[in-house]
């Protein structure tokens, strides 16, 4: 069971392996990207390539649903960025139902794990698979492996290293379930922290933040859902910032020109902006937006 591209390389391995796949779930086709066309979900895509039946449910709960599952006979459910199954749904298989989760549980709960970690400004991060129960995020772990968040990292770099990664520990899981080995230890819900859902509102730049804090809320969005400000009355995407080294503070979110560099003044000095994306506009380094726009000193970014 999963929707997005961080589920395929966990597919992959499993068919690689010898495993039998008996179906896919996944979520429906939506319309999806600026034209709007009604698209199915890459996990959907990858699976029609290996001639596996693929399942599409509105609702988890729905009697054909169920009725089609149990009639699979399968030993175990895999999931890999879907939804929150229901228990009339993660008990079915006789062996149960295991999750693959883009942190270090208990740390990182939630929808949105990678970004919130960089986000934090994390130095490591790792991925977890553990068997499901109600309470979400929160059952017994099988296995977890961990990941450096080096200093150039964004959020898409992770997120492709954490998905394959979390492929390679799926496949360990499933093994160690197949050969009655598994040892699943309960997490510590005491140190449990949320990484919850990020919505369009929280991914607008503070830039009164400390420069390091505001280096590592790009990154921690970048490439998507992406940081913004607003220039020129405009939405304008900023993919990634430094810190700049012995910068004055002066009012935050106040443009510095400096020879080829644009500097933006945060709480306690300033970034440079390196890439970013202005509304209707495709994505561009700093220098050509330079060229392009000729922004003054003393304007602000807001």
């Amino acid at each position: 069971m999963g929707t997005p591209e961080f589920a395929i390389p966990s597919l992959d391995i499993l068919i690689k392996s010898g495993h039998h796949v008996g179906a896919v779930v996944t979520a429906p086709d939506k319309p999806r990207g600026r034209g709007q066309e009604v698209t199915p979900t890459p996990v959907k895509l990858a699976a029609l390539m290996h001639g596996i039946p693929v399942l599409q449910p509105d609702n988890l709960r729905d009697g054909d649903f169920l009725s089609h599952l149990i009639s699979l006979q399968s030993d175990l459910i895999v999931v890999v960025a879907f939804r929150i199954l229901p228990r009339e749904v993660f008990t079915i298989p006789r062996l149960g139902s295991f999750n693959l989760h883009a942190s270090l549980l208990p740390r990182y709960r939630g929808a949105a794990p990678i970004n919130w970690a960089i986000i934090n400004g994390e130095t490591e991060t790792g991925v977890t698979t553990f068997f499901l129960e109600e309470k979400v995020d929160a059952g017994g772990i099988i296995l977890q492996a961990r990941l450096p968040i080096l200093p150039e990292d964004d959020a898409g770099a992770i997120h492709d290293r954490l998905a394959r990664l979390g492929a390679g520990t799926v496949l360990e899981s499933v093994q160690l379930i197949e050969l009655g080995k598994v040892m699943p230890v309960a997490q510590d819900h005491a140190l449990a922290s949320p990484a919850p859902k990020i919505f369009k509102e929280d991914c607008r730049i503070r830039w009164e933040l400390p420069s390091e804090r505001v280096r590592n809320f790009v990154r921690g969005l970048s490439p998507l859902p992406s940081a913004w400000t607003v220039y020129r009355g405009k939405v304008v995407k900023i993919f990634r910032v430094s810190v700049a080294a012995g910068a004055t503070p002066r009012r935050p979110g106040e443009i510095l020109l400096a020879g080829d560099s644009l500097l933006v003044a945060t709480g306690d000095g300033a970034v440079a902006v390196e890439e970013l994306q202005l509304e209707g506009r495709k994505r561009m380094r700093i220098e050509e937006f330079l060229r392009g726009y000729h922004p003054r000193s003393g304007e602000e970014l807001g």
